[in-house]
Parts: structure tokens; sequence; C-alpha cells
């Protein structure tokens, strides 16, 4: 877990794979409650530590993840994010490549409780929701390749559930179509950037996990000079 921005109102992490970021029914420790453990020793705090969670970066994936330090700043993240005003980015390591190298994706998305699974569904389908994201391709290796996705609504395991439908499944997903799992068992999705006005003083933020260097390390390393040309070039 690593700091990427701290202020008073304000904390983003980036989170590790295989983080939890509340509290289920493994009892493994979530990363709220190790960054309160973090507030409190740091600042010297007596008694409880406030630490909302306007968010949540499902457990197989790394990155991005942002706390409020103040019940003013969660009331009013929360609203950002329900009005979609928070901007959020991923990069997912797929195969086979879309069809298209760029596009947009929108589906209806079920939710199965019991499986904690979603499936893309029938306009009209009764619980469903709308899921929209964007996508396109950064680069290719032999074998996958990368996309860079923006998130437009934030429906339960909604990219990994779109981008199966889409016929490219992320790399180590096996709950959705992946041939086999990463060592580790994450997945190769990483909530790689979240830009939003700031809740309390109006500035404009951009908060970046830097590439994870625990995706298989040659793969690694060449999709990291792809995405370097790539934004170099704009």
């Amino acid at each position: 877990m690593q700091v990427i921005y701290e202020d008073n109102h304000l904390l983003a992490v980036n989170k590790c794979c295989g983080e939890i970021v509340q509290g289920d029914r493994t009892g493994d420790e979530p990363l709220v409650e190790t960054l309160k453990g973090y507030l409190k020793e740091k600042y010297a705090k007596p008694g409880n530590v406030f630490l909302g969670v306007p968010h949540r970066v499902d457990r197989p994936v790394s990155g991005v993840v942002l706390f409020a330090r103040t019940s003013k700043a969660l009331s009013r993240l929360n609203e950002l994010f329900r009005r979609g005003e928070v901007q959020k980015n991923y990069l997912a390591l797929v195969s086979p490549s879309p069809t298209l190298p760029k596009g947009e994706r929108r589906d209806w998305l079920l939710r199965n409780g019991r499986q904690n699974k979603s499936y893309v569904c029938n306009f009209g389908t009764p619980d469903a929701k709308e899921a929209i994201l964007r996508y396109r391709t950064v680069g290719h290796t032999q074998r996958y390749t990368l996309l860079e996705i923006e998130l437009l609504t934030g429906r339960h395991h909604q990219i990994r559930a779109q981008l199966t439908a889409m016929g490219c499944p992320i790399k180590g997903d096996l709950k959705y179509g992946a041939a086999r799992s990463n060592p580790d068992g994450g997945i190769c999705l990483h909530a790689h950037r979240i830009a939003l006005i700031h809740p309390v003083s109006g500035i404009s933020l951009t908060f970046e996990a830097p590439f994870p260097t625990d995706w298989p390390k040659p793969l690694c390393e060449e999709i990291i000079e792809l995405k370097c040309k790539d934004d170099s070039n704009g």
C-alpha cells in the first residue's frame, strides 16, 4: 500500500492486488482499517479515527482508491460519485483483442449475489442496471492487448463483465472467462487514474497509480514501453 495523496479531507492510496477495501466474511483486515491505524500513529490521534469509503476497488484489482478523512468530504464525495463527476480510468490486459480498437460499450448488468458475479442481460430484465464504459487500445504484445478504459458508471464487476461480453476477458480473471489464473491470484486490471474536483477546496485533482510491476515482468516492461510511447504521442 502506497500513499499517493493526503490532506485534511482526503487520502488516496495505491491498493495492492489482494487487499480488500472494506471488511468481508473472510475476516481479513481491510485496507480502511489499516489506514486508520496509519493515521492514528502518524498524527498521534486519541480514540477512534474517521475514514469514509466513497467507492471500492475489487480485491483482485490494484490501483487508486480514494478515502474521506472527514464526514463533510465523505458526503460530498458520495454526491460526486453519484452524479458521475469523478473520472475513473483503468488499464486492462486482455486476450483476444477487441474487434474494434476503440469504442463505447452500453450494456444492462444483472448482479447475482449468490455467485458474487454480474452478467450482461437484455434491456428490461428486472433489477438490471445500465453500465457504460469507453475503451481504447494502447498497445499489443504477442499474446495480449492493453486497453485503457474510462468507466462512466460504477456497477458491480462492470469492467470484468463487459469485457467478457465483448469476447476479451481480462488476463487471470477465471471468474469471467480467462483461460488461466495469475500466480498471485489477482487479475490484470489496474485502477490507473482518478480525476475530480476537491470536495472542500474546489481545486482540480488527479491521482495516478504507477503501472503495476507485479504483472509478469517481461510483459510488464514491454507494456510500460508501449504506454510511454502512447503518452508521448498525445
